[in-house]
């Protein structure tokens, strides 16, 4: 392969720093250098323009959550493969070159992306979400109809449902043969129901913990209320997942675990989800939409006031596309501009045990890169100023 220079831009290496003037050269898919003056065989020419990361979503559901639950019963089971092929070119089209599936898609989807089969970012995958009867994953109705909330078994992904240690510990290992690359734990309800209500007890989070740990995988965790938060805390996650109900508590042992928060912020400060209000439809009337809201925000901000070490992610499924708004929402609710773009860079590469090859641009790196126009920090901008996103030096979009 050639030795290609991107000349004359300004480049934010996804470290903090400010942009700086600096060509970029990329041979063999990785960084070989940042300085002036570079030379090699092919020039691209970014004068006037910034170069970034590839970015990354640490948490999506790539075969799509459809929130309403007619349309949802009506497609066939099939369809929710072919969708993640359009939900994966959306997240390449926002410049994510780098995602994590946090239940739905199988190693086929991933083998499908790594053979080119597919176009889409490079995935870690969950597979599936380990929940409880009565949890979060638990599609039993009042009417005795079972309703499957999200994602059916088949010989791909287990089933979701353990409950006691015995049976934690074979759903676990169940997800490790399937394929996965870190285990998801549902440790609170979730939005249809009470998502302050906690889930799995310790002895069950033990055993799923030390499963993980004897694989090798981290393990994040479903959990809105602090009550559920603090358990996934003390039995070892490497992450929480959304993290709305925060108290003083939950946020002092989150910051001194060095525990990650990945908090999936629907919307904008104050505003409704519209989320919400799809799963209110289902039956989501235990609390106030906007209560939700207002309490997501404020535990976002006190995590980040307290040092929580957060990493972007948007639990964005049939939405693929709008996850950029999730760079709006952080810096709206308080979040200094190049620390949000570090939560969607290096940040999430630490998170993902990738930071060795991904996050920054820096020699040896694989060169994700992503070509924009205008201010950086322009975040309502910002999907709209791109013009080429690079994935292992390869161009895959462009505009």
């Amino acid at each position: 392969m050639t030795r290609r220079v991107f000349k004359g831009g300004l480049v934010f290496d996804g470290t903090g720093a400010d942009p700086y003037a600096a060509d970029v050269a990329v041979e063999h898919g990785r960084f070989t250098a940042v300085g002036r003056d570079l030379r090699g065989e092919e020039i691209t020419d970014v004068r006037g323009r910034i170069l970034l990361p590839g970015l990354f979503d640490t948490h999506v559901h790539v075969l799509g959550v459809e929130p309403e639950l007619p349309v949802r019963l009506a497609e066939p089971f099939s369809y929710q493969f072919y969708a993640a092929i359009r939900n994966l070119r959306s997240l390449l089209e926002c410049g994510i070159t780098t995602i994590r599936d946090c239940a739905g898609a199988d190693l086929g989807v991933k083998r499908a992306v790594e053979t080119g089969l597919v176009r889409g970012p490079r995935m870690r995958i969950s597979i599936t979400a380990i929940s409880q009867t009565a949890g979060h994953m638990d599609g039993w109705t009042p009417s005795g109809e079972y309703v499957n909330p999200y994602y059916l078994p088949h010989p791909g992904r287990p089933g979701s449902i353990a409950d006691g240690p015995e049976a934690v510990r074979k759903l676990v290992r169940q997800t490790i043969r399937a394929g996965a690359d870190f285990v998801k734990v549902l440790c609170t309800d979730g939005l249809t129901t009470d998502p302050r209500r906690t889930h799995f007890g310790e002895a069950e989070l033990a055993v799923l913990m030390a499963e993980a740990r004897a694989a090798g995988l981290p393990v994040a965790a479903h959990a809105i209320g602090a009550e559920g938060v603090k358990n996934a805390v003390r039995a070892g996650a490497r992450s929480i997942e959304h993290g709305a109900y925060l108290d003083e508590e939950a946020v002092a042992l989150m910051a001194g675990h060095g525990t990650w928060l990945v908090p999936t912020l629907f919307t904008e400060p104050g505003d409704m989800p519209a989320v919400l209000e799809a799963e209110r439809d289902l039956g989501a009337d235990l609390y106030k939409a906007a209560e939700f809201g207002h309490a997501h925000v404020a535990s976002f901000r006190a995590a980040l006031a307290a040092g929580v070490r957060i990493a972007m992610g948007t639990d964005y499924g049939n939405d693929c596309g709008a996850n950029l708004v999730q760079l709006v929402v952080m810096h709206e609710a308080g979040m200094p501009a190049e620390k949000v773009l570090v939560s969607a860079t290096s940040a999430a590469a630490e998170l993902m045990g990738l930071a060795g090859e991904l996050g920054t641009i820096a020699p040896g790196k694989r060169a994700d890169l992503v070509i924009l126009d205008g201010d950086p920090y322009d975040f309502r901008a910002f999907k709209d100023n791109i013009r080429a996103v690079y994935q292992d030096g390869v161009l895959r979009v462009e505009s």
